[in-house]
Order: C-alpha cells, then structure tokens, then sequence
C-alpha cells in the first residue's frame, strides 16, 4: 500500500482548516485515513497557532516510505522536519 501524507480540508467556506493525515494514494481528499498527524490552519493571526505537527509520526511515517504532497512537503521544510 502507497502512503502519502496530505492535507483534508474541514471548515466552512472562504474559512478552511486543514489536517494533515496519513492517506493511501487511492482515497480521496477527505476519505479515510490512516492516521491524522497535525494540523494547518492558514488563516490564524499568530504564526505559532497556524501549524501544528506530531514530528515523531511524521517521521516514523517518512522512514516507512510515505511521500508527502508538495504542500506538505513546503508544511515541513518550515518545521524543520524535511
């Protein structure tokens, strides 16, 4: 099973918030998960209350061969994660 880690968006419209999740390839946006690992609110005043990560599933995540999605991807280069 490919594993890819994403954003599913929640929210109302015009006000999204995301979490990041760990998905199989073949699930929808906001089909099922694997396991959520944080989440990302984009339009949160505070720098430090837009991102929330759980770095040690992400990693454990990221060694067992999940790819994760390029905004993802930029998600955890800022977190110093990738």
């Amino acid at each position: 099973m490919a594993v890819r880690l994403r954003l599913k968006r929640f929210g109302r419209r015009h006000r999204s918030f995301f979490r990041v999740s760990a998905m199989d390839v073949r699930s929808p946006r906001d089909g099922r998960v694997i396991e959520e690992l944080g989440w990302y609110d984009p339009q949160a005043k505070e720098p430090q209350s837009q991102l929330s990560l759980n770095r040690e599933r992400i990693e454990h995540w990221l060694k067992a061969g999940a790819q994760p999605s390029e905004t993802v991807a930029d998600l955890l280069r800022r977190q110093g994660i990738v």
